[in-house]
């Protein structure tokens, strides 16, 4: 019987990447400043890919290692400390804290902040992260992520203390996130656009995937947990009511992408448009969704590609930062969706 696949060499086509631009790369090319220079940058981006080689590997190994499950114990959010949220945030910890680049880390995991220099002896920028986005997936195989944003040292040669990790998202540098499902990812914005990256295994190396990303000003699907629904404002129930009306319009009704992973689900939508929504709830009129780890972060990245990120009420960039584990609600996604969204819970539709 003939080869269906005739003489094509399968190995070498599929070991063949679109784009062959690294990251280091990719910031010489099209960065064109950055506080302290585009070569801090490359190390930084380089240190938090590396912060991703090493969970993707564990990750693919979680089944067979003792690395399922939680702790026991429970963070300063008080949730269940899962086994992978502390080996992710030790991750972070050991690859950034020899980097030469970092002066303090904080972490959704850490009640604290971890100061690593005095002022005159470290660097001078600051990263702030969700080490495992999406903890509850991790014992049923389903995508995770980690999230990050790296803010500058205010004064140099004073040793930093918490209130200089506690900022407002405009005085971000950089933000990203690592996306772990079929493959690994690393999106990032510097302030000019947003590019993503793929880990090829085989290399050890990201490569440039998603050039200039852009969201759509609409998309056709939401994510959210409606399970909670009962929880929320009557203008936020009359929006979900609104998406599932039948109307060619405006592409309604739209389709339900939840996947339980924050990450997950704005990768998503930053992709193919869309709206993703962790809204107040009666009783927690806060939010969920902490603010310095998630919400600054993603909402740089999103706005950066043409999105809109929101309390409902106002733009998450301009929120008051206050306190380091301080939460907010969250609407996030395609422009003209968020900016709907915001009509009905504010009133005005």
């Amino acid at each position: 019987m003939p080869d269906p696949i005739g003489d094509v060499d399968i190995a070498s086509a599929s070991d063949m990447p679109q784009h062959a631009a690294t990251i280091n790369q990719v910031v010489g090319t099209y960065q064109t400043t950055f506080p302290g220079g585009t070569a801090a940058l490359s190390g930084l981006l380089t240190q938090i890919g590396l912060v991703g080689k090493c969970l993707a590997h564990d990750l693919r190994r979680a089944g067979l290692l003792n690395i399922l499950g939680s702790t026991g114990a429970t963070n300063v959010q008080g949730e269940v400390v899962k086994k992978l949220d502390e080996i992710a945030n030790a991750t972070f910890v050991r690859v950034l804290r020899p980097s030469g680049l970092v002066c303090a880390l904080a972490s959704e995991e850490m009640a604290r902040p971890l100061i690593l220099s005095d002022g005159t002896t470290s660097g001078s920028y600051m990263v702030l992260f969700d080490p495992l986005d999406g903890s509850s997936n991790t014992d049923v195989n389903m995508p995770l992520g980690s999230v990050f944003s790296i803010v500058m040292h205010r004064q140099a040669g004073r040793r930093p203390d918490e209130g200089d990790l506690v900022r407002k998202g405009t005085e971000q540098i950089a933000a990203g996130y690592l996306f772990f499902g079929a493959s690994t990812i690393l999106v990032y914005t510097a302030g000019q656009g947003v590019r993503g990256f793929t880990l090829d295994p085989g290399i050890g190396e990201y490569l440039l995937s998603h050039e200039a990303i852009t969201i759509p000003a609409r998309g056709k699907v939401y994510a959210a947990n409606e399970g909670n629904a009962l929880k929320w404002s009557e203008g936020m129930r009359k929006y979900f009511d609104y998406l599932k009306v039948q109307d060619k319009a405006t592409g309604r009704p739209y389709s339900t992408r939840y996947s339980g992973c924050l990450v997950a689900d704005v990768h998503r939508m930053l992709l193919g448009g869309g709206i993703y929504l962790y809204p107040s709830e009666l009783d927690k009129p806060e939010g969920k969704i902490r603010l310095l780890y998630e919400a600054n972060p993603l909402a740089m990245v999103v706005e950066q590609a043409g999105g809109r990120a929101s309390t409902g009420t106002m733009r998450i960039l301009d929120v008051e930062a206050k306190t380091l584990h301080q939460r907010v609600p969250l609407i996030i996604g395609s422009r003209d969706d968020v900016i709907k969204a915001e009509e009905y819970i504010q009133g005005r539709a």
